[in-house]
């Protein structure tokens, strides 16, 4: 068993993509398969201790994200949300590892200090939050390791709904691709990459149907909507984090430190 680790909170803007690693626990494809992350020998939450925003200078915000899925993989790894400090693993379903029924075309993971929360209806969805950090699709050139920490451009946002939960994908660029420089937008997305949007919502709408599943909807008539609105988005879903932190709102059996 690991050892109980000791967690603090970071909430400086300095960069943290240089000064965190990764200590791997068990087997690649195995139950037992745990990532967990470090600072200065310290176990830390990549949900909690990562802080959302990074300090490099920009017009525009720019976020950390935390890549769980490697482009064109399948194994279903996410940070587990309910583990103490929230190593990444293999997801389990029914006794069995998770694996996407196909590829994923896309780096995915998370970002930090975000919450869809539960119990808060959107005002114009209807529809409440999924219980996990929000979502990112990384379009980038490059396949990026899972546990990765990037820092990423948010370029747009779909509202992917779940089985009536809403789970946000944000769409990004890590700041480090070849394509960042001209990426700051949707317009720039279906300029330069055309294809990616509509891609991107197809794979989320069929995916769980081999599994017996119904195809998920996408609020807003389906459109992605714009880097603001991205924003707005994580700064709203921050402040639900924050709260749930702060012990203000339920915890939902989820580890907070």
């Amino acid at each position: 068993m690991i050892p109980r680790c000791v967690c603090h909170r970071y909430f400086s803007t300095q960069s943290y993509i240089s000064s965190v690693s990764t200590k791997v626990q068990g087997t690649v494809g195995t139950k037992d398969y745990r990532q967990y992350f470090q600072k200065n020998g310290t176990c830390i939450s990549p949900w909690h201790d990562i802080p959302i925003r990074t300090a490099s200078e920009s017009n525009k915000p720019l976020y950390h994200a935390i890549i769980e899925i490697s482009k064109m993989t399948k194994a279903k790894m996410e940070v587990a949300m309910k583990e103490e400090n929230n190593p990444i693993v293999q997801d389990i379903k029914k006794e069995k590892l998770r694996e996407y029924h196909g590829p994923i075309f896309w780096n995915y993971g998370m970002i930090p200090q975000t919450w869809e929360d539960p119990e808060d209806v959107h005002s114009n969805l209807k529809v409440s939050g999924d219980n996990d950090p929000v979502d990112i699709v990384e379009i980038g050139s490059s396949s990026l390791r899972s546990g990765s920490i990037i820092e990423f451009k948010p370029l747009g946002a779909l509202a992917m709904i779940d089985d009536g939960e809403l789970d946000w994908k944000i769409i990004g660029i890590d700041t480090e691709d070849s394509l960042a420089s001209q990426l700051h937008c949707v317009d720039d997305i279906r300029r330069l990459l055309p294809g990616t949007i509509s891609g991107i919502r197809e794979w989320f709408r069929w995916y769980k149907t081999p599994d017996g599943k119904p195809l998920n909807a996408f609020g807003y008539n389906e459109k992605c909507l714009q880097a603001e609105d991205a924003i707005k988005i994580l700064d709203e879903t921050h402040l639900m984090w924050k709260a749930l932190y702060d012990g203000k709102v339920s915890k939902f059996k989820l580890w907070i430190p």
